[in-house]
Formats: structure tokens, C-alpha cells, sequence
């Protein structure tokens, strides 16, 4: 097939487009950056270099293709989150509707189901009622919680004092997932084929900030490393402070008193969906002290 991968060389669709090449697929990956054409070129996939805001682009991007891979790509420069990402869904529909692909794979995220929600959720949700909305066209929305990865965005934490943290409790139950395993399941539903729009969510592992803590502060000769409970406010000026702008500031407090509530979880556990993925918290450990230590 003639498959087209929104998302660069990123976490997820690097890794997907290596499975779909050795599969036998002819693949596109579109990125806004030119100088990552030699490296897509390296993997044996086309370079379509472009921005996700010009829909002509993407529409010539996406024209002959039999999938094409969705995801919003993170923009902490966006001056409204929620625009940003609603506009980019917007744009896709418009593209597929317009080359007239008929399946479609697109990243989402847990909590999708709920009718308010912090606003990177609530504009996932979005993007998939307006996919939903086109006509004649088969979707997978791969609604996914928290990447493992986001931790290495509390390294600076565990440097300068000694703890991780955030809004909530350490002993609050979190749904982790590793892009791999997120590579894997769209590569899956790509082999597999899909009719009709549907959702799979998919979860790599279980567990709470303070056995997350536990695990990555034993990996880096750190066992008896805490996790503590910010206040909202607390969390909120230490985002900032960290050079985050106050917009995406709020959206990561905001889905701190979502998990708090144990919301974003209540579909996932409704469908009785099995835990898949296989990267658990002790593999990812190893990744994460390799990246405390060198950087």
C-alpha cells in the first residue's frame, strides 16, 4: 500500500514507518523541516516537506495514498492550544476529503469520551468528531494516555531537588504508554484492515507516581526518590518557571486534577480493555537513566 505519515521523525512515526518499509508498504513522510528530508530518505521513505497548515500541501501530500497516519504534532508556540489543534484536524478532513483517501489511522488521546475535558483532550475530541464526519472514509482513533517519555521532562526536577512531582498524588492510578508500542498498534491496524470509524486504546502499563518514582530513582542510583504532591499553584509557577508559555502551563495542571478524579480513565475500564503494550515501566527505566546520564 501507499501509506502517508503525518508527525516527522518523531517517537511514533519513525518507528511506524520502519515497520510499515519492512512490511512492503511505500511510504511518505510529511515534515515542515527540510533538513530532516536526507534522514526520511535514509529509511527508504519519501520526503514531503510542507506545513500542516497549508491544506493544498497537505491534500497533494496525502493525494494517491491508500492511509494516511494522523497526529497533531506538539506546538508550545501555539497562541491558543486549543485552536492549534483543531485547526490541524480541521486541515487533515479537508486534505482527505479533498485526495480523497478512504482510511485513515489518527492519533488521539484517552479521555476523548468526556464532555469536558483539559483542552488538549477536549480538542483531541474535536479532531475526532470532525474525522468522523467525512463520509465514506474508514477511521482507527488510537486513544492513548500519558507517553512514558513525558518524563524526561522532569529530569531538571530530579537534578535540582531531589524529587519528581506534579498535582496530584503519588498514590494516584496512572495509564502509561511508550510510542513503540503506539508504532506497533497502528502498524497492527494497518495490517489487519479496519472498516467504519472506531476506536482502540492503547495502554503499555500500569502503575502510580510514586512506583514510577521508585522504579526511574532505582535505575539511576536514585532508590529512595519521592514523589511529591504540588498544590495547583505550586504546579502552575513551576511549569512556567520552567520556560513552559502559561497556556500549556494550565492544560498540564488542568489534566492533573483530571487524573486526581480518575476521569480520564472511566471509558478505557467501561470497554474492559486489555493492557497491550509491551513495554513496561522496568524497560522504559533503562531508557530513562540512559537519558539522565548522558543528556
Amino acid at each position: 500500500m501507499k501509506i502517508t505519515l503525518t508527525g516527522s521523525l518523531g517517537n511514533i512515526s519513525k518507528p511506524l514507518a520502519k515497520k510499515l518499509i519492512n512490511n512492503g508498504h511505500l511510504v511518505t513522510i510529511i515534515s515542515s523541516n527540510s533538513d530532516k528530508a536526507p534522514q526520511i530518505e535514509a529509511l527508504g521513505a519519501k520526503a514531503a516537506i510542507g506545513s500542516i497548515t497549508d491544506r493544498s500541501f497537505l491534500t497533494e501530500a496525502f493525494a494517491g495514498a491508500d492511509l494516511v497516519y494522523t497526529m497533531v504534532p506538539p506546538n508550545f508556540g501555539a497562541n491558543n492550544l486549543y485552536q492549534y489543534i483543531t485547526g490541524t484536524g480541521q486541515n487533515y478532513a479537508e486534505a482527505i476529503k479533498l485526495s480523497g483517501v478512504t482510511r485513515v489511522v489518527n492519533l488521539s488521546s484517552m479521555g476523548a469520551h468526556l464532555e469536558s475535558a483539559p483542552t488538549p483532550i477536549a480538542a483531541a475530541a474535536e479532531v475526532e468528531r470532525t474525522l468522523n464526519k467525512l463520509d465514506n472514509v474508514a477511521i482507527k482513533h488510537l486513544r492513548c494516555p500519558f507517553f512514558f517519555v513525558n518524563y524526561y521532562g522532569l529530569i531538571s526536577m530530579i537534578k535540582n531537588m531531589g524529587i519528581l512531582g506534579s498535582n496530584y498524588p503519588g498514590d494516584t492510578r496512572m495509564l502509561l504508554v511508550h510510542p513503540q508500542d503506539i508504532a506497533a498498534a497502528a502498524a497492527e491496524e494497518i495490517s489487519n484492515g479496519f472498516t467504519g470509524k472506531s476506536i482502540r486504546y492503547v495502554v503499555s502499563d500500569q502503575s502510580t507516581p510514586q512506583q514510577v518514582a521508585t522504579v526511574l530513582g532505582t535505575a539511576i542510583g536514585q532508590p529512595g526518590l519521592k514523589w511529591v504532591e504540588f498544590t495547583d499553584e505550586q504546579a502552575l509557577q513551576g511549569i512556567i518557571q520552567s520556560g513552559v508559555p502559561a497556556e500549556i502551563a494550565k492544560s498540564f495542571v488542568e489534566t492533573g486534577t483530571f487524573l486526581r478524579s480518575g476521569q480520564l480513565w472511566e471509558d478505557f475500564d467501561a470497554q474492559r480493555t486489555p493492557v497491550t503494550g509491551i513495554t513496561k515501566l522496568e524497560y522504559f527505566a533503562k531508557e530513562f537513566a540512559d537519558k539522565y546520564k548522558n543528556g
